[in-house]
Formats: C-alpha cells, structure tokens, sequence
C-alpha cells in the first residue's frame, strides 16, 4: 500500500473485512505462538497494580485482555480506528471491563502522560506515518512509564529464508482465502513485512522520539520483534 493519503482507509476496510476471522488466523499463522508474544509484550510493560495501560491499535482486544489477566486492577484501554474490529473483540467473553475507544494511531484522543505502559500488537507496519505513531505513544506515556512494540519485522538472510518466503507469500495467502474468505488481505501481510523494518531499524524509529532503548529481541527465527522503550524523567 505504502505511505500515501489513501493508506488508512484502505486499512480500515480491509480489517473490516477480515474482522470475523482475524483472531483465528492469528492462532492458525503463528500455531499459537502469538498468544505467548502477547504475554511476553504485557510482561514488558512493567505494570503496577494499579496500572493505566493503552492498547494502540488494539483489534478485537487480544493484548488489552492478556494485560487485565496480569493485571486485574489495571485501567486498560483499547483504542483502534476499525470500529468493526472492537465491536467483535466486545462481544468475546471476559472483555467488558476493557474501554473501548475509536481513534486514530497518529492522533490518539488523550491527554499527555496519562498511562503507565502504550502496548502495540501487529499494528505499526500498517501506519502511514510511523515515527508519528511512536511520538504519540511516547506523549501519551507518563515519564518513567513503558511504550511497547510487537511486530513483525524483515528477517535477516538465513538458509531457511526460502521456505519462510513460501510460507508467508504462498501458504498464508491460501489460508486466508480458506479459513477467511479473503486472499487479498493475507497477500498484503506478506506484502507489508517485505517492506518493513528489520529489527535494528525499528529500534532506532522508536529512540527517535526520544525514549531510551530497554530491550530488543525477537522471536519466530527473527521474524517477530519486541522493542521497548522508556521515556525519560520517571
């Protein structure tokens, strides 16, 4: 898709579209792995008991419920622009005490330094702008407090690269036609990771806005990261 006026609206439709089958296309891709990057993101946030936590680009809410099982005092909110998305994540069991709330990547609708930890799960290589979306969640992020980042990242040139290829841009496509009626949006998948970052480059967008660099790591033989930063003055 790239970065051009029409970017957002084309994400929106397109997991609009795939809203009815996105969470079991995740289990399906990953085998289940991407459960256990979700706790391992949560767990990144460094929540206290009474934590505020925000789930940018939260989808049916996946990230937000795994932080209100760790953290069953928390304030979590989860903000996403597919209103579809979020209507499907409220009806699954167990996600009434999360605050659903539309609005925007690059201009979420809250105040500065408002939230303990900013969570993103799978939603920054679909920004039109991503050092904007960064410098949003550091603004909103108190001083002291977490914005963390999991994502799928370019791997790096390995023996397996071929096979990895044929699985994401031939196996995943079919699958989304299958299971979600919908090649496209699971040929754009692919498609979005070829031209993305690797896990260095995601790093340095993040300490661009001035958040200190806490860990960089990645899972899946290099195809998944966890990026956290810190902001300064806690």
């Amino acid at each position: 898709m790239g970065s051009n006026p029409s970017k957002p609206e084309q994400v929106r439709a397109m997991f609009a579209r795939i809203a009815h089958r996105y969470d079991l296309m995740n289990r399906l891709m990953t085998g289940g792995l991407d459960l256990r990057w979700r706790q391992q993101a949560i767990r990144a946030c460094a929540l206290p008991p009474d934590a505020r936590i925000l789930d940018v680009g939260t989808g049916t809410g996946d990230l937000a419920a795994e932080a209100l099982r760790q953290r069953p005092g928390a304030l979590v909110v989860g903000c996403d622009f597919t209103l579809t998305m979020m209507i499907r994540g409220r009806r699954k069991p167990g996600r009434d005490r999360i605050r659903w709330v539309g609005g925007d990547a690059l201009r979420l609708p809250f105040p500065d330094e408002q939230f303990d930890a900013v969570v993103s799960g799978f939603v920054m290589r679909n920004v039109a702008n991503l050092d904007l979306a960064f410098q949003e969640q550091a603004r909103v992020v108190r001083p002291g407090g977490r914005v963390v980042c999991l994502e799928a990242v370019r791997p790096p040139q390995r023996w397996w690269t071929p096979f990895y290829r044929f699985y994401f841009h031939r196996i995943v496509p079919l699958m989304g036609w299958i299971v979600a009626g919908d090649r496209a949006a699971y040929t754009y998948l692919p498609q979005s990771v070829e031209g993305f970052f690797t896990l260095e480059e995601l790093a340095h967008a993040m300490t661009r806005t001035g958040l200190i660099l806490q860990e960089a790591r990645t899972f899946m033989l290099g195809t998944v990261a966890l990026v956290v930063g810190v902001k300064p003055g806690g």
